[in-house]
């Protein structure tokens, strides 16, 4: 009679592989919403430090014509990322900064000069 069992047969049994498949959904479920919040959270400081980073630029316009500027193209240097800072009020005294990033879900303001950013 023929021996029917192989000893060298190599591979993974179903069992093996639906338990490797579960262990992977398992931490993607866990990763993906971690994930999410870190992208969101990335955003949202984008969105400060180009806030920052325009009034810096108002300060510096100011210093050349003792006055600030509502338009940013008069503004010095790349600043701030594309349509994510508007400079919502500017005098000879102070400016007001809104910032928003379309992938974030916060609104930031900057009250200048030396103001401090709040959001919300």
């Amino acid at each position: 009679m023929k021996n029917t069992t192989k000893q060298d047969e190599k591979g993974f049994t179903l069992i093996e592989v639906m338990i490797v498949i579960a262990i992977i959904g398992i931490l993607a479920a866990i990763a993906i919403p971690q994930f999410s919040r870190y992208r969101m959270r990335a955003y949202n400081s984008t969105v400060i430090s180009d806030l920052k980073n325009t009034s810096l630029a108002e300060e510096a316009y100011y210093n050349d014509n003792q006055s600030y500027t509502k338009d940013r193209s008069k503004l010095p240097g790349n600043y701030a990322s594309e349509g994510v800072v508007q400079i919502a009020d500017a005098s000879k005294t102070g400016y007001t900064l809104m910032g928003y990033h379309p992938s974030g879900n916060k609104t930031f303001t900057l009250i200048g000069p030396g103001g401090s950013i709040t959001g919300n």
